[in-house]
């Protein structure tokens, strides 16, 4: 790998360590377009906790779809992450227009508004994660753009319970609007760090849709193609940690943290058969 490509590695290994053992598994050839891939969602997905004000994530979101539309070429060559991204583009012939459109989906991060409905983080998850996983599943070779985006689904789920603590702190609401007046609570419970009855009766209802999802994969996974397997690997470790959360001492404030051993193992485990990510 040359310097850029070391970069996204050490990025998407101290950031996102689920992802870099999954990537290990891909063939060597691969891991660092894999990586660039990774360090990109990476740089897009904390821009609120960096910029923290709406007009200057607007400016870096900015500039990383102007990097995509080719429009910052000497700039792009002294950022590592776009240096890597754009060649890994050219290098597996994918266009940037997923991943224009990504960034586009990523504005709502920059500001309060919260997520009106079910349906919007679906679209939201859709456009985020699921399009990460399906330039993924091209680098490596290709699959059903359908379970990519079913691993999107899943993959946002676990990010919004995950994040909780932190997206309250900062009034940002993930959980959609709807099925929390649906369960009888609202934004400012949530924003108040109240755990209350309602707030668990939508977590746990989050939990289900991600365990359905998951075991929609674990289905599919006789039809996708055993050289793609890399791209879903990471989500191996998520059922043992939804299913912590079941426990009655579970807050959802501080979800629980799953051992670095245990989630290696089921990262291997799945590496083996992938039908092990939904069990």
């Amino acid at each position: 790998m040359n310097e850029n490509d070391k970069y996204c590695a050490a990025l998407v290994r101290e950031v996102d360590r689920d992802r870099y053992l999954a990537a290990l598994f891909a063939p060597v050839d691969r891991r660092s377009a894999l990586f660039s891939l990774y360090a990109f969602d990476i740089e897009i997905s904390r821009i609120r906790d960096l910029a923290r004000e709406p007009m200057p994530g607007e400016i870096r979101l900015q500039w990383w779809r102007e990097v995509l539309e080719g429009e910052r070429a000497g700039e792009a060559k002294a950022n590592p992450v776009a240096a890597s991204l754009l060649a890994t583009l050219t290098r597996h012939r994918l266009t940037a227009a997923k991943l224009i459109d990504l960034v586009e989906t990523h504005r709502f991060d920059i500001y309060d508004e919260p997520m009106p409905t079910l349906a919007a983080l679906q679209s939201y998850a859709s456009k985020t994660a699921g399009a990460i996983c399906v330039c993924a599943t091209r680098i490596l070779g290709e699959a059903s753009e359908e379970n990519a985006i079913e691993a999107g689904q899943v993959q946002t789920i676990a990010n919004v319970i995950a994040s909780l603590p932190r997206h309250a702190t900062q009034r940002q609401l993930f959980l959609p609007l709807d099925m929390l007046r649906e369960y009888g609570t609202e934004p400012d419970d949530v924003f108040a760090l109240c755990a209350s009855p309602a707030l668990r009766a939508v977590l746990a209802e989050f939990r289900f849709r991600a365990r359905r999802h998951l075991t929609r994969l674990a289905e599919m996974s006789a039809d996708i193609p055993e050289k793609v397997w890399p791209a879903f690997l990471s989500l191996a470790p998520l059922r043992p940690w939804l299913n912590a959360m079941e426990r009655t001492a579970y807050q959802p404030f501080q979800p629980p943290e799953l051992p670095a051993w245990r989630a290696q193992w089921r990262i291997w485990r799945a590496a083996k058969s992938l039908e092990w990510i939904g069990r």
